[in-house]
């Protein structure tokens, strides 16, 4: 196959993949609006599309196959090097929030559904009877 081809096939895809680096680029720009799992994965997959755009140009200028291929291998390893580091931090962030949900069960003090239930009745009941004596009284008067 053609470098150029190929070259060119890789560039499509990569331009393609904005459905992915876009929305990553906006988490990245959040910056502290989104958690950090987020952001790393983020900037995972923008190296990734990043290593992919690289790659294509580098297919287009360099005359050997060695500098492209480095420069993929390259850009695989900090890719996985950071979508590893948002999977711990994910992890992190999961066990933190299960931690902060059970400390709120524990305090929380179960509600009186009866007694509510019981308040529910009267309330409606009373309604009801003044509804009738004022319907009543305009029928008397």
């Amino acid at each position: 196959m053609a470098r150029a081809v190929l070259a060119l096939g890789v560039a499509a895809v990569t331009a393609a993949g904005c459905v992915w680096y876009l929305p990553a680029l906006a988490d990245l720009r959040a910056g502290a609006d989104r958690p950090l799992s987020h952001r790393r994965a983020a900037a995972a997959c923008l190296s990734g599309w990043t290593t992919a755009g690289v790659v294509a140009v580098l297919l287009l200028v360099c005359e050997g196959w060695w500098t492209p291929s480095a420069a993929a291998g390259a850009g695989v390893a900090v890719t996985l090097g950071f979508r590893a580091g948002a999977a711990v931090q994910r992890r992190r962030e999961t066990r933190e929030a299960a931690h902060h949900w059970a400390e709120l069960r524990v305090e929380r003090q179960p509600l009186d559904t009866e007694r509510a239930r019981r308040v529910v009745v009267v309330l409606i009941t009373s309604g009801l009877v003044v509804a009738v004596a004022a319907a009543a009284v305009g029928v008397a008067g």
